[in-house]
């Protein structure tokens, strides 16, 4: 198979990102590999952390400025990886290696795609602003949170994530609350005590029952899971306190915060809500690039999982290369051929 030259350029860089392990908050060394990269292909580049971006040479504040973003950072590898997860492995098509699909792929196509755009010049109708972060896979504060606002006004941000190149204009927000059901102490075999647990078990059914009313035709309804459980510490002790962590992805009909406040009103248990800074979002298929993926034949949808775009105070979505259903997995891969689309996609939706 052929591929176009932008497309081997950003598969070379790939293979060195795979091959740079760089965990979340353990990035730096990948962020180096970036910034020498952008810097040697004739980019001017900023830096704060392991957070490195480069605004266009062209950049006139009389036009909107979009931001193009991936992020640099991955998990640790999962269980029964067969290929070495730091070695970037090509066999055929497929290209394998940790970090790979999320988001390597779209990581350095979104970077290629910028230096094309540089060459293009004064003729584009936008800014761009090229922009790899760090901490996305732990929404950690020193990752795209912490350079916001050291960004020109943004009008419209792609995120470079896995979505097959189909635009993905919802994204479900998350919150983890910590529970804690309070009772008294007592022994077992006498009756004595209030059981923390039988009180946990109540709020934890009515969790496992409730709906909210607003369900997305894009994300569905508010999730809630209770996801860890712990009390007691001996069999003959009535338990005082029962602890209990619930897990919620949230629409964008709901903010963290209501959802937060309404379990308040209807839970016995003690609640502490650990952020409410992950909101879901979501962009109108009236919006002129959704428009526009639409007219190329694409299929706008609501996506599950949270990526950098809870985080952004401006219009958003998700569109990149590989299949979200590959990340966080063993052996996890990007076709070259994904990455070749990507490319060519971007540059025909950004240029026209």
């Amino acid at each position: 198979m052929e591929y176009k030259p932008l497309t081997l350029k950003a598969v070379e860089l790939l293979k060195k990102l795979i091959e740079t392990p760089s965990i979340s908050r353990n990035e730096g060394k990948a962020a180096d590999l970036m910034e020498a990269y952008m810097q040697a292909n004739g980019l001017t580049t900023q830096r704060k952390g392991n957070n490195v971006w480069s605004i266009s040479e062209h950049f006139d504040t009389n036009r909107p400025t979009i931001l193009l973003n991936a992020h640099i950072d991955t998990v640790k590898p999962a269980d029964g990886w067969q290929h070495d997860p730091y070695k970037a492995s090509l066999e055929g098509d497929i290209l394998y290696g940790l970090g790979a699909n999320d988001c390597g792929g779209g990581l350095t196509s979104l970077l290629h795609v910028f230096l094309e755009l540089e060459r293009n010049g004064t003729d584009s109708k936008y800014n761009f602003v090229y922009l790899a972060s760090c901490e996305e896979e732990v929404s950690g504060k020193e990752g795209i949170e912490s350079v916001l606002s050291l960004l020109p006004p943004v009008s419209f941000a792609i995120v470079g994530e896995p979505t097959g190149m189909q635009p993905a204009i919802a994204e479900k927000g998350l919150m983890v609350i910590d529970a804690t059901a309070h009772g008294r102490a007592g022994h077992a075999a006498r009756n004595e005590g209030d059981n923390a647990i039988y009180h946990a078990i109540k709020d934890i059914e009515w969790l496992s029952k409730w709906q909210f009313p607003k369900q997305s035709e894009l994300l569905g309804p508010v999730k809630q899971t209770v996801t860890i459980v712990n009390a007691g510490t001996q069999h003959n002790v009535v338990p005082a306190e029962c602890t209990f962590t619930i897990d919620v992805r949230s629409n964008e009909f709901y903010t963290n915060e209501e959802i937060f406040e309404f379990f308040k009103n209807h839970l016995t248990s003690e609640l502490k809500a650990r952020s409410f800074r992950l909101g879901s979002s979501h962009i109108s298929e009236n919006h002129p690039f959704v428009k526009l993926c639409i007219e190329k034949g694409l299929k706008p949808f609501g996506s599950p999982t949270l990526s950098d775009q809870a985080l952004m105070p401006f219009s958003s979505l998700k569109l990149g290369p590989g299949e979200s259903a590959r990340s966080h997995t063993a052996d996890e891969f990007i076709k070259i051929s994904e990455i070749d689309r990507a490319i060519t996609l971007y540059l025909e939706l950004l240029i026209g």
